[in-house]
This record gives C-alpha cells, sequence and structure tokens, in this order.
C-alpha cells in the first residue's frame, strides 16, 4: 500500500522534506524539536470566504459572502481596519471616518458604514440581529425604533433612575444621510447596553454594601473586591466610547471626512462635468459653449475653456464648503447627544466606585 500511495501521489518538494525531517529529528537532549506553525494554512484561512450581513438604504438586507481581498477594495479600506471587526480579536471602540467608508467598533456592534450600505459579519448575536431589525425600521419607516429601549426599560423602572427616552424620543431625522442614521443606531445600542451593565452592577453594588455595613466578612470583602473589579472594567469601556465620541467632536476635519453621501454627490457631480465639457469641444478643439469669431486661434478657444473650468470649480468648491459646514453641524449635534448619555453611565459609575471604594478602606482600617 506505502509503494502504491508513492507511485500514485506526486513527489514532495525538496524544501518541505527537509522541513519535516528537521522538525521530527530529537535533538541532543533526547526532546522533541519545536513544531512550526502552518503559516501558509493560517493565511489561506484569513483570506476565505466569510458570510456578511448587507442592509442597503431601502432597508433590505441579505447575506452574502466576500473575501477579505474583495471586501477591501470594495470599500477601500486597509487590512488593519477589517481586523477590528473580526470577532476573534478584541479592541477598544473605535469611530474611523475614511474615504469611501466609517469603520466601527462600539462593543458588539462592529460594521462598515458606506454611503449605499452596511456591512457586518454575519453573527448570531442578538445584538447584531437587533441592530439590522432597528436600522431596516428606521430605513423603511419614519418612527422612532423602540429595540434598545424595550431591552432595558424593566431595568430603568428598577433602578428609578432617568432613562434616555428624551435624548432617543427625535432620534434618525428623515434630513439625516444614510451614514449618519446607520451610525446613530450603533450609538444608540451601544450607549443602551452600556448603560443597561451599569445599572445591574449599581443594583449589585447597594445590597452588597449594606450586608457589609452589618457584617464584615471575608466572603463579604471577597463579593466587593470582584464586583470593583467588574466596574473597574466597565468604566474603562464606557470611558473609550466617551473619549472616542468627544475626539470625533474636537475634530471638524473627521467630522467632515464622515460625511460620505456629500463626497460621493461631489464626485458624481464631478465626472459629470468632466464629461459635458467634453460634450462642448469640437473636433477641431474649438468650443461650442460660447460664440467663437471665424478669426480666433485655438489658443483663444482653450483659454475660454480654461476659464470655463475654473469657474465651475469655484462654484463647486463654495458648494461643498457651505454643503460640509451643514453636515458638521448635523453631525456634531448627533455625536453631543450620545455623548451626555455616555457621560452619564461614567458619572454614574464612578460615583459606585468612590462609595464602594470608601466603605472598604473604612473597614480595612478599623
Amino acid at each position: 500500500m506505502a509503494d502504491l500511495k508513492e507511485r500514485l501521489l506526486p513527489p514532495k518538494p525538496a524544501s518541505a522534506l527537509n522541513v519535516r525531517e528537521v522538525a521530527n529529528r530529537p535533538s541532543a537532549s533526547g526532546r522533541q524539536a519545536f513544531q512550526g506553525v502552518d503559516v501558509l494554512g493560517l493565511k489561506k484561512r484569513g483570506q476565505g470566504l466569510r458570510s456578511w450581513i448587507r442592509v442597503d438604504t431601502s432597508g433590505n438586507s441579505q447575506a452574502i459572502e466576500v473575501d477579505k481581498f474583495t471586501m477591501m477594495r470594495r470599500c477601500d479600506l486597509p487590512a488593519r481596519d477589517l481586523r477590528l471587526l473580526d470577532p476573534l480579536f478584541v479592541y477598544p471602540s473605535t469611530i474611523l471616518g475614511r474615504e469611501k467608508a466609517i469603520v466601527v467598533n462600539l462593543e458588539q456592534i462592529r460594521c462598515i458604514i458606506t454611503a449605499d450600505e452596511v456591512l457586518l459579519l454575519n453573527s448570531l448575536d442578538s445584538y447584531v440581529l437587533h441592530y439590522v431589525m432597528e436600522l431596516q425600521r428606521r430605513l423603511t419607516t419614519t418612527g422612532v425604533g423602540e429595540v434598545w429601549q424595550s431591552d432595558s426599560s424593566d431595568m430603568n423602572r428598577r433602578r428609578g433612575s432617568r432613562n434616555f427616552e428624551n435624548v432617543f424620543s427625535n432620534s434618525s431625522p428623515d434630513y439625516l444621510p444614510f451614514e449618519f442614521r446607520a451610525l446613530e443606531v450603533a450609538l444608540e445600542a451601544a450607549c443602551t447596553f452600556l448603560d443597561s451593565q451599569a445599572a445591574e452592577l449599581e443594583i449589585e453594588a447597594y445590597p452588597l454594601l449594606d450586608e457589609l455595613t452589618s457584617k464584615i466578612s471575608t466572603l463579604n470583602l471577597e463579593r466587593v473586591r470582584r464586583l470593583k473589579s467588574r466596574l473597574v472594567a466597565l468604566t474603562r469601556r464606557v470611558q473609550k466610547v466617551r473619549d472616542e465620541i468627544e475626539q470625533l467632536m474636537d475634530d471638524d476635519g473627521d467630522m467632515a471626512e464622515m460625511y460620505l453621501t456629500e463626497k460621493k454627490r461631489r464626485m458624481e457631480l464631478s465626472f459629470y462635468g468632466d464629461q459635458s465639457m467634453v460634450g462642448y469641444k469640437s473636433v477641431d478643439g474649438a468650443s461650442i459653449s460660447a460664440p467663437v469669431s471665424p478669426v480666433s486661434s485655438p489658443l483663444d478657444s482653450r483659454k475660454l475653456e480654461k476659464c470655463f473650468s475654473i469657474a465651475r470649480s469655484r462654484h463647486e468648491s463654495m458648494r461643498s464648503s457651505e454643503s460640509t459646514t451643514e453636515s458638521i453641524e448635523e453631525l456634531e449635534m448627533l455625536l453631543e447627544a450620545y455623548f451626555v448619555v455616555i457621560d452619564s453611565t461614567l458619572n454614574k459609575l464612578t460615583s459606585v466606585n468612590i462609595v464602594l471604594s470608601t466603605l472598604t478602606l473604612s473597614f480595612l482600617a478599623s
């Protein structure tokens, strides 16, 4: 059987044989040599097809299979941006504005937002499915979504503190472009999730502190220590989301870069404008857009065409600057609303942390 396999199978390259012989050869101490990692296999797995959920501007969703390099070309993104979306890696919350896309990594919501579609890695995570459902609802109707509020309504009633219905009640207005509406749903999902996590810790903390004041024991102190470690980890996540939103609000250039619909419109206008200028040219190079005297030279016609091109570019520049200023104001108001939400969650966690630290230190000192 071994001879038959050797005759039928193609011969192995010499390099592979040498590597395998060296790997399997025992060392002088009798230990097995280190087995190397199959780098080629890992690269092939990383470049394979992956399932994505695509949601277009009309709210229609579909599952597509796209490999890494095709997605990079499709969204004009570097490989390091796609790594932020990989669920196998843990990265802090990030919002990146690129030339043709917005890369969002906010807690469970990891997606690519373009002027025409939203792309998420296909997942059975409930928050991913809720994000898709809520985005579809807001794109197909003019009403306000209640998916995230319904998930945390019981928590809001139990803790007795104010919820964020006033902030979310006027969300996703119709005048916002597609990419901002998709970004808003992601911000709302992240802020609501983190606020519910903070509420759970708050509900768990105060009864534990009451029990600790009545009975100081090693078990209660250990429970407080575990609760404090969870509180510190959650505070870091909330702080990161807050810092990311604040950083965007402080940089007008980053906010203008995220206005994908306006950039796409300007590119289309520039393309059609160039095509129209080509249509104005005659066969011998003279412009038909204005009357030309019989004695005019090709040099005069080129000067006239250049003047028209400069005037058109100035007009487009003025229009784009005005629209960019308006878009920055719209996005800044959107980010500011969710900055208030996440800042309130951070203040709540800070207050609980201060109480835990004060009581723990007082008990240990006594």
